[in-house]
C-alpha cells in the first residue's frame, strides 16, 4: 500500500535527512515529492555509489499513476502560480539560493555519493546552483512588455497595443545524473521567475540532490501544490510527454532520447538539450601552454561527464607534437582515486557499465590506428584520464559522443580543414579555436555550426547567464535563466481603442 510520509514517524523531515546524508547512506528509502507532500511507493532503486559499488540509498520511484497525479496538481496550481507577484517570485527565490547556501555540505556530500562527483566539483556545482537561482530572480524582474503605436497604417488610427510575457503553463522538466543540481536548478528558477508549477524527473541514478531541493523550496514558500520531484524509470515516464497539461517541456539528456520525446510531446513547447562532441582547434599561434592546459581541464572535469567536455582537439601539423607532450604533461599530474579526498581531479564515471563502454570505444580506435598515449585501463567504474592520439576524425568514436574522460588528438594543416572536421559532427553545441588570428577566429565563427564558439578557450566554459544550447543534433531552444524564461512564456497583447 501507498503512504503520504514525511520520513517517518515523529521525525522531523529536513533533519532527519540532513543527518543521514552525511553518514554512510539512508536505511529508509526516501520518498517523493508529489505536489507538496512526501509519498512513498513499494517500488524502490538502489542509488549506487559509483566509486564503491556500494548501495548509498534507496529511493521511491513514481508510478503512472503518480505522474498523472502530478500533472493534475501543477494544472490545478496553475492559476495561483501565475498571479503571484513579482516580489512574492523573487523573495521565495532569494531565500531558496540562501537555504541551497545553509544546506551546502549536505548537498556536496550527496553531490559526491549518488554521482561520484570529486568534492571540488561538487562544491562548485552548489555555487553554481545558487548562481542560477540568483541569477534567475534577476531575471524575474525583466519580465517587462512593451507599448506599441498602432497607427503605422490608417486602419491602427486611435489604437494602441500593450505586450507582456506570459507563461505557458506547467512546467515538465526531465533531468541527467552529470549535474543533477544545477541543471534541475536551471529549469525549476526560470519557472518559479514566470510563476509556473512544474514536475520535476530527475535521474533514478542520482535523485537524491533533487529531493533536498524539492525540499528547500518548500520551505521557501512556493505553493506546495506546484511543486513536484518525481523519480520514476523511462518507460513510465514515457506516459507524461504527451500530456497536454503541461504548457513547456525542458529536457536535457541523450539524443536517441530527446528527439523521440519531441516527436510524443503534442503541441506542448519543447526544448531539447542534447550534448554534443566538442571540438577544439588549436593553430600554431597560439599559446601552446595555456591551450594545453585548458585542454586538459576541460577534457577531464566531472571524468569527463559532460556535453561540452572537450573529446576533439585539432592540433595543427607544425606544433602537434610540443602540444600532445604538453597535454600528456598536464594529464600525468592529474590525481585520480576516490572523489571524498579533497585533493583528487578525476573520480569515477556514473557506473562500471558506462566505464566498459568507454573502454571498449578505446579499444575499437587502437584496433583502427589510434596510439594509446595515456590511460586507457578501467578499474570498476574509474576509467583514468585517457589520451589517444593520431585519431583519424571518421572514427567512430570521434563521431559520437563520448561522456567519459577521454580526448582525441587529431593533426591538421589549415585552418578550412579544421573546420570542416569540426562540421562533420552531427553535433553542434560548442567549439574553440586557440588561435591570435582574427582572420582564423572569424572564419572560424562564420563557418563553424555551434551554438557558441569560444576563442582562447574550451568549448566545456561556461557560465550561468550565458545562452546555452546548440544546432543539428545537439538540439533545439536555449537554457541560462533569461533565455528559459523566454522559452517558458509566450507573448501576450492587449489592443486598447481609444475612441
Amino acid at each position: 500500500m501507498q503512504s503520504i510520509s514525511s520520513g517517518g514517524p515523529g521525525r522531523n523531515p529536513d533533519l532527519f535527512y540532513s543527518q543521514t546524508i552525511l553518514s554512510s547512506g539512508m536505511d529508509d528509502p526516501q520518498p517523493f515529492c508529489l505536489g507538496g507532500r512526501w509519498k512513498s511507493s513499494p517500488d524502490t532503486s538502489p542509488v549506487i555509489n559509483p566509486y564503491t559499488g556500494k548501495t548509498f540509498a534507496t529511493v521511491c520511484l513514481g508510478s503512472q499513476s503518480d505522474l498523472l497525479a502530478a500533472a493534475a496538481t501543477a494544472a490545478g496550481s496553475f492559476q495561483e502560480t501565475r498571479t503571484l507577484p513579482l516580489y512574492t517570485r523573487k523573495k521565495i527565490l532569494h531565500t531558496i539560493a540562501a537555504l541551497i547556501e545553509e544546506r551546502r555540505e549536505e548537498l556536496v556530500s550527496t553531490l559526491i555519493h549518488e554521482g561520484g562527483k570529486v568534492r571540488k566539483v561538487a562544491d562548485g556545482e552548489v555555487s553554481r546552483a545558487i548562481e542560477t537561482i540568483m541569477i534567475s530572480a534577476e531575471e524575474a524582474g525583466q519580465i517587462t512588455g512593451k507599448i506599441l503605436s498602432l497607427d503605422r497604417t490608417p486602419g491602427g488610427k486611435g489604437h494602441t497595443g500593450y505586450l507582456t510575457r506570459v507563461p505557458l503553463g506547467p512546467i515538465l522538466a526531465i533531468t541527467p545524473f552529470n549535474y543533477p543540481l544545477n541543471l534541475a536548478c536551471h529549469k525549476i528558477g526560470p519557472a518559479i521567475a514566470v510563476g509556473a508549477p512544474f514536475l520535476l524527473k530527475p535521474a533514478t541514478a542520482t535523485p537524491l540532490s533533487s529531493l533536498i531541493l524539492a525540499r528547500i523550496i518548500l520551505a521557501a514558500g512556493y505553493p506546495k501544490e506546484a511543486v513536484s520531484v518525481v523519480p520514476a524509470p523511462g518507460k513510465v515516464a514515457d506516459s507524461i510527454i504527451s500530456d497536454e497539461r503541461f504548457g513547456y517541456l525542458s529536457f536535457t539528456g541523450s539524443p536517441d532520447v530527446g528527439w523521440d520525446i519531441k516527436n510524443r510531446a503534442g503541441r506542448k513547447k519543447v526544448g531539447l538539450e542534447l550534448g554534443g562532441n566538442a571540438a577544439v582547434i588549436i593553430c600554431s599561434d597560439s599559446d601552446p601552454d595555456y591551450a594545453a592546459s585548458r585542454i586538459v581541464a576541460g577534457g577531464f572535469v566531472n571524468a569527463g561527464q559532460n556535453c561540452v567536455s572537450v573529446q576533439r582537439v585539432l592540433i595543427e601539423d607544425p606544433v602537434y607534437a610540443e602540444i600532445e607532450e604538453k597535454i600528456l604533461s598536464g594529464v600525468r599530474a592529474l590525481k585520480v582515486g576516490d572523489p571524498a579526498d579533497p585533493d583528487t581531479d578525476v573520480g569515477p564515471m556514473i557506473s562500471a557499465d558506462a566505464a566498459t563502454i568507454a573502454e571498449e570505444s578505446i579499444r575499437s580506435a587502437l584496433l583502427r590506428g589510434a596510439r594509446l598515449s595515456a590511460g586507457g585501463e578501467r578499474t570498476g567504474a574509474l576509467l583514468p584520464p585517457t589520451v589517444l592520439s593520431d585519431v583519424d576524425p571518421t572514427f567512430e568514436i570521434s563521431c559520437r559522443e563520448l561522456f567519459a574522460p577521454i580526448i582525441l588528438l587529431t593533426s591538421f594543416e589549415t585552418v578550412d580543414e579544421a573546420i570542416r572536421i569540426v562540421n562533420s559532427s552531427t553535433y553542434g553545441l560548442q567549439a574553440g579555436i586557440f588561435s591570435d588570428s582574427l582572420r582564423a577566429i572569424r572564419k572560424a565563427f562564420n563557418a563553424i555550426d555551434v551554438g557558441a564558439l569560444l576563442v582562447n578557450d574550451i568549448p566545456t566554459f561556461r557560465v550561468d547567464e550565458m545562452p546555452y544550447g546548440g544546432v543539428k543534433g545537439s538540439g533545439i531552444g536555449r537554457e541560462g535563466p533569461k533565455y528559459a524564461i523566454r522559452e517558458m512564456t509566450v507573448e501576450k497583447m492587449l489592443v486598447m481603442n481609444e475612441r
